[in-house]
């Protein structure tokens, strides 16, 4: 199992240099990815949890690409709707041969009704949308002239070139809950990323339905790949919380448990929606992250200690 670490490219702490700080902490620490998020239009609602600045995060991992020399670098997770596919795949695929191969291909549908609005983007659409968007960036990826039909998009004989390193395109980690997102996930995706869940919602829902959807379109089960908090508590919490949210004991029963399942990677996310991120919080997220790997995870092995 595979560990990677959500950056926080938004927030008044947000700036190049802290980026690239942050890669090259977590680099250095051995995670083995450095992820970032997504948003466009910071309309009330998006302010609201993800305060600005907001980095984009394709001229982010450009610039980090740069920066970093080994660690994985990924979107978690890029909204499909908000950018034509052709421009998505061209950037995605840049970004992967200035970095050598190191690129994962976060991606979703979205939430943010009033940021799809401002982007004139059919907010009710955005599974179909993405579905069709994802299927032609991987056709983007896959061949030096592409073409593809859709309803939503549709193009004929672009010259897609440079194409990824990595063949036939990054490893494409397809977030979201719904039957929708797990049905994209299963007939687009290399792993189904679900975010911010609990161990009973993933053990109860979500993978019985993955596994539910797989049978019903006669595919492989994608691999699990999720992104769970990173918050210690003093105290043990109780039931109903989130993966990765408790004591350093409970956040190891919980990495435990993913490993126990399978998962061929986990990001670890201590950024939190609305957080402020006041003055010391980043030095001791990275304190954090730094016991986990000294007492919980075995980086170069992949596995829980």
């Amino acid at each position: 199992m595979k560990f990677g670490v959500n950056l926080p490219n938004y927030g008044p702490e947000a700036t190049p240099d802290a980026l690239a700080d942050w890669a090259l902490r977590v680099e250095a620490m051995g995670y083995h990815y450095a992820m970032v998020s997504d948003h466009v239009a910071l309309t009330p609602d998006v302010q609201h949890l993800f305060p600005a600045p907001f980095y984009d995060p394709f001229a982010t991992l450009a610039w980090l690409a740069g920066v970093t020399r080994t660690v994985g670098l990924g979107t978690t997770v890029t909204i499909l709707p908000y950018r034509h596919p052709v421009h998505t795949a061209r950037v995605a695929a840049n970004i992967d041969r200035f970095s050598n191969g190191r690129l994962v291909f976060g991606a979703a549908a979205g939430w943010a009704a009033r940021e799809f609005a401002v982007l004139d983007v059919p907010y009710r659409k955005r599974g179909a949308i993405s579905d069709e968007y994802l299927a032609a960036i991987k056709a983007c990826w896959a061949d030096e002239v592409a073409s593809f039909d859709g309803a939503h998009v549709s193009f004929r004989e672009v010259h897609t070139g440079p194409l990824p390193v990595q063949r036939p395109g990054p490893p494409v980690w397809v977030g979201g809950h719904s039957y929708g997102a797990l049905r994209r996930a299963v007939r687009l995706g290399d792993a189904w990323h679900p975010t911010s869940v609990s161990g009973d919602w993933l053990l109860g829902v979500g993978l019985p339905t993955l596994r539910q959807v797989a049978e019903e379109q006669e595919l492989p089960v994608p691999d699990l790949c999720p992104r769970i908090k990173l918050r210690v508590t003093p105290r043990p919490l109780g039931p109903g919380r989130l993966l990765g949210e408790g004591t350093l004991a409970q956040i190891a029963d919980d990495l435990g448990l993913l490993q126990e399942l399978g998962a061929g990677a986990v990001v670890l996310d201590p950024t939190y929606p609305g957080d402020r991120r006041e003055a010391g919080r980043t030095a001791r997220d990275l304190d954090v992250l730094e016991t986990l790997v000294k007492e919980v995870i075995d980086v170069d092995a992949g596995c829980v200690r």
